[in-house]
């Protein structure tokens, strides 16, 4: 049976302020900049789910990209959206909300939720022109 890989994009906006509790204040200053703001800054993030599977012959789906999308909703999004990485979402506590972190939470809490598909890649859109890809290894 061939595999296919299908690809739902959702979207969501989120607040954070990227620091290490651990450091001193000038040192946060220095590795993560503005990123660093006390007072937090937010982005329009842009997540995609990419799976992969056969194609079930009753419905030519690997996934049904709707039902993706509310369990991406359900999962993620719903905990994320319009909140802040840094007090907000249970998930991230403890952990310094880089884009590289937050996807592969992600992927933790989505990973053995697609089944029977398989989650093959991750990409979260911080902005236009920064994103991360996480492919579980």
């Amino acid at each position: 049976m061939p595999k296919v890989t299908v690809t739902r994009r959702v979207r969501f906006n989120a607040a954070h302020r990227v620091f290490n509790p651990d450091l001193p204040d000038a040192e946060n200053d220095r590795l993560f900049g503005k990123c660093n703001n006390p007072n937090w800054h937010g982005h329009n993030y842009i997540l995609d789910v990419s799976v992969e599977g056969s194609i079930d012959p009753k419905t030519g789906y690997v996934l049904d990209l709707s039902e993706l999308k509310k369990l991406v909703n359900r999962e993620v999004i719903d905990f994320v959206d319009h909140r802040n990485f840094n007090l907000d979402v249970e998930f991230m506590k403890g952990t310094i909300p880089t884009s590289e972190n937050i996807v592969v939470a992600f992927w933790k809490i989505l990973e053995p939720k697609v089944a029977p598909a398989r989650l093959t890649k991750l990409v979260l859109w911080e902005t236009e022109n920064n994103y991360v890809e996480y492919t579980g290894r």
